[in-house]
């Protein structure tokens, strides 16, 4: 890989070997993504005969020195940390250290989530002032835009753990999504200041000496009601409530296939409603918002859902793109220096 880039453009690596469809829909993907923005240079790392063989049986020409081989593939299955250790010409970690080396400026894959939250932590490394880094997800509401950070990263967090996500989130949901200045809640069993475990009531205190737009605590409904942009709870549970999320729209579809059965007469009413009730639920579409980014790291990690389409890889690598337009990194590692001094 080239170090002189023009500087306008934004070096992606993909993981084209990540996910179940790889390296397929990561390659499609990805290439629909440089179609749609020029600016993006694009870098494809993974087994080069099997992108090749994508590449060819679709007729899509692409710069063979933008290939980057790697033979190695960590499976979903495999152990995060051990994988990245013995696995050390994987996709993943080559991918990895092309942004911890400044070669590129972003990764991105649908592999291993846990083997891509490894790599980026030890590779990549960690901001400064960051204890652990923390990965979001948009979430459907009746309001504004809804996320929460953290769904996963990490579990048993400490009330710093999150302000820090507090505070990257919010520079996130600003800068990807234009909220000047967006609501921020602590995510509790109630939403009087005295409610929550000890973590919470300490993080409670500590969100309270920040200039962040916290509104206090919310409950698990405000979270459809749109009543905050950024919901800060530990990963344990954020990944709880992400998965509860995930299965809705499968409820849903259920629930009108029961309806439509009982008769033709509410066959013909469904499928009336089709188009709307399909509207609605692309809300709830993962592919939509492609991956989830990995923020407190020094370089842009988007990580997707191991079953990503096409459309999903390609969003995922826009995404990318966003945050590095609008320099997510540098500004929370700014934003982490004003508040290095809040402490319990």
């Amino acid at each position: 890989m080239e170090h002189s880039e023009v500087s306008s453009y934004c070096r992606i690596v993909v993981d084209a070997m990540g996910g179940d469809y790889a390296p397929q829909n990561a390659v499609l993907g990805a290439i629909q993504a440089q179609n749609e923005n020029p600016a993006i240079k694009l870098y494809l790392v993974g087994r080069e005969k099997e992108i090749l063989e994508v590449l060819k049986s679709n007729n899509i020409e692409f710069d063979k020195t933008c290939i980057i081989n790697a033979d190695e593939v960590i499976s979903m299955s495999e152990s995060p940390v051990k994988s990245i250790v013995a696995k050390k010409n994987s996709s993943i970690v080559i991918g990895s250290l092309c942004v911890k080396d400044g070669q590129a400026d972003a990764f991105v894959s649908a592999g291993n989530t846990g083997a891509v939250m490894a790599a980026s932590t030890m590779l990549i490394g960690k901001i400064p002032g960051v204890g652990r880094p923390t990965i979001g997800t948009f979430m459907p509401s009746k309001g504004e835009v809804v996320t929460i950070f953290d769904v996963g990263a990490s579990v048993d967090s400490k009330a710093q753990h999150l302000l820090e996500y507090a505070i990257m989130g919010s520079i996130f949901v600003k800068e990807i999504y234009g909220i000047p200045d967006p609501s921020v809640g602590l995510l509790s069993v109630g939403e009087e200041d005295s409610k929550g475990n000890e973590v919470t009531l300490a993080a409670f205190k500590l969100l309270k000496k920040t200039k962040l737009n916290f509104v206090g605590n919310i409950e698990g409904r405000d979270i459809f009601g749109g009543k905050v942009n950024v919901v800060v709870c530990d990963g344990f549970v954020g990944n709880i409530v992400l998965k509860f999320a995930e299965s809705f729209v499968g409820l849903l579809k259920s629930k009108f296939k029961v309806f439509a059965d009982r008769s033709l007469i509410n066959k013909l009413r469904v499928l009336m409603m089709k188009g709307t009730f399909k509207k609605v639920l692309k809300e709830f579409d993962y592919q939509t918002y492609g991956g989830v980014p990995l923020l407190g790291v020094k370089g842009i990690s988007i990580i997707g859902h191991g079953s990503s389409s096409v459309l999903a890889i390609k969003n995922m690598v826009l995404q990318a793109k966003a945050m590095h337009d609008k320099k997510i990194i540098n500004k929370i590692e700014e934003s982490l220096k004003e508040y290095a001094n809040i402490s319990e």
